[in-house]
């Protein structure tokens, strides 16, 4: 599903990071839109966390997204329902608009917004779509035209039911914090698009798009992300995400405890240590060399990077020290 829109808004609640779902729509919005609202609707106070509304904007920044006005909270435009309730009544179609202390309901709040801010097109969740209907009705009761409503499908957990929140990478900040790039993450979203029907959430897929995120990275902003010298980048190109990365860079950058291996492999480092890292890896190779004996030594893991890119990244002066320890 394709839509070319006008002006449209993204309207999450602050309750925390944003659900890869409401992170769908918000990129669904602003690839649609050519004038995006960032408006918070914190009208429901028992819903609203402290600090969610800084999460919500952490999240969408991170993920590239960008508002042309915003964020307008609701809370603080509650003057303006109470006039628009005012032609209404409290309740419309059996549906209530104002609450006992006087604050308005979704619905009523939703509608006068898209009314002020101008909105042609409301794309949101299937979850939505009963609320056209009023929606259409309160707009046109108001005097305004309605805006088009646009649904696409949810993200859906494994058990085919709503993707909870407390799920493996539900949330923007979780993907965040297991080093995925945002790269991949805002990738997989449009790759999703506008989907008609409700789709299952594909993690695995994020987790491969990863790989191709840290891929496209140059040395710089590569090693930036992980927070090392530019020399270590070329050591953390196979690592999956940018943990890590940080892990891989961790095994060069700390000097290892001295590891007991038989000296032969050592020895013959010594001797071919001014070779450049890739033919280095190569002699030793070809005479046998125990490789994961010398890996051991340098970074104290028995798995991690290339072992090449390992010697590239060290200086050489630090690869000898190292050997000699063990040595």
């Amino acid at each position: 599903m394709t839509v070319t829109a006008g002006r449209v808004r993204f309207a999450p609640s602050p309750t925390g990071s944003l659900h890869v779902g409401n992170a769908l729509s918000a990129v669904a919005n602003r690839r649609a839109g050519d004038w995006m609202l960032l408006r918070i609707d914190d009208t429901d106070a028992a819903r609203n966390l402290e600090g969610g509304e800084e999460e919500i904007l952490r999240d969408l920044e991170w993920l590239g997204v960008v508002w042309d006005q915003g964020p307008v909270r609701q809370s603080e435009r509650v003057a303006r329902y109470r006039d628009a309730a005012a032609k209404l009544g409290e309740r419309f179609d059996g549906v209530t608009l104002v609450r006992e202390d006087g604050r308005p309901t979704y619905h009523l709040a939703s509608v006068v917004d898209d009314i002020d801010f101008g909105i042609t097109h409301v794309i949101r969740g299937n979850d939505h779509r009963p609320n056209e209907v009023l929606h259409r009705g309160l707009a046109e009761t108001l005097g305004a035209k309605p805006p088009e409503y646009v649904h696409h499908g949810l993200i859906l957990g494994e058990d085919g039911k709503k993707l909870s929140k407390r799920a493996e990478g539900a949330t923007v900040a979780s993907l965040r914090e297991a080093g995925i790039p945002a790269e991949a993450v805002r990738a997989y979203l449009e790759e999703l698009g506008l989907p008609a029907h409700d789709v299952h959430y594909d993690l695995p897929r994020i987790r491969r798009l990863a790989i191709d995120a840290i891929g496209a990275l140059s040395d710089e902003e590569l090693s930036a992300r992980v927070g090392v010298p530019a020399s270590v980048a070329p050591a953390l190109r196979g690592a999956r995400d940018l943990n890590e990365a940080r892990d891989y860079a961790g095994s060069i950058l700390e000097t290892p405890r001295p590891a007991e291996v038989q000296p032969e492999t050592l020895l013959r480092f010594r001797e071919l240590v001014e070779l450049e890292p890739k033919e280095l890896v190569r002699e030793l190779k070809a005479v046998g060399g125990d490789l994961r004996a010398l890996r051991l030594v340098l970074t104290g893991r028995e798995r991690g990077p290339e072992l090449w890119a390992v010697l590239a990244a060290l200086p050489r002066e630090e690869q000898l020290r190292r050997v000699d320890a063990a040595l």
